[in-house]
């Protein structure tokens, strides 16, 4: 993968200093940032299910941010008819939860590849937690979303903004969230977005909010930091 840039988003210097220090079987709450920049789905897919194999108890939690050359991604569970129409769009059966998806440029995606041990989070907590980080995103450019407890993901006025899919293994998450910033949104008129019929999308640009795609990805970095340790400090 390209354009590789790693950043540490979450702790001041001193707190990094004293995670470094930590006994070797001491979990490390400082995830290392990814920002990874255009990249093909089907090598970063890979890339996520090896980190996760050859994950120790000590292995540093990691968060990748990046963007996609056009593909769409079947879940697990994924049914053929929510494809209409690939138009030579590369499709990619994968292992997460949900439906059909597509990744574009000028879509963030945001990789969460943690031991959810660690944070003391189960995957409900962790769904909720990455909608509640799309949520304050969108609301630092004054656009109002909200979850639905039906249809996991974020919403601006019934119109789907981001989209969430989970692997869990060995109590490890790989997959994320995709937040729509300022693409072409046509190849979802191709597919039943996430398996619904009809369900609109839109995406930040279409809200009247004039931000780059790389502003976002790093007030979205922010965010999941600052709730993941949030989370873990009323779970202590």
């Amino acid at each position: 993968m390209k354009n590789t840039r790693i950043e540490d988003l979450g702790l001041r210097n001193e707190e990094a200093l004293a995670v470094s220090q930590l006994n070797p079987q001491s979990p490390i709450l400082n995830p290392a940032i990814r920002f990874l920049g255009i990249v093909d789905y089907e090598p970063t897919w890979r890339a996520m299910q090896q980190f996760t194999a050859q994950r120790t108890a000590v292995t540093r939690d990691e968060i990748w941010l990046l963007q996609h050359q056009p593909t769409y991604t079947q879940g697990q569970a994924g049914k053929p008819e929510h494809l209409l129409n690939a138009h030579n769009i590369p499709v990619v059966q994968i292992d997460r939860g949900g439906q059909i998806t597509y990744h574009g440029p000028g879509q963030i995606v945001a990789y969460l590849l943690l031991d959810l041990r660690r944070w003391k989070i189960n995957v409900r907590q962790l769904v909720r937690l990455m909608e509640q980080a799309v949520i304050d995103v969108l609301a630092a450019y004054a656009i109002v979303a909200s979850g639905r407890t039906d249809a996991p993901g974020v919403y601006v006025n019934d119109a789907k903004i981001a989209s969430l899919g989970l692997k869990i293994k060995n109590s490890c998450s790989y997959h994320g969230l995709a937040l729509n910033v300022d693409m072409d949104l046509t190849p979802f008129s191709f597919i039943n977005p996430c398996g619904y019929a009809g369900l609109r999308v839109t995406q930040i640009k279409d809200l009247g909010a004039s931000v780059t795609p790389a502003q976002i990805e790093q007030l979205l970095a922010r965010q999941l930091l600052a709730l993941l340790a949030a989370h873990k400090k009323e779970s202590a």
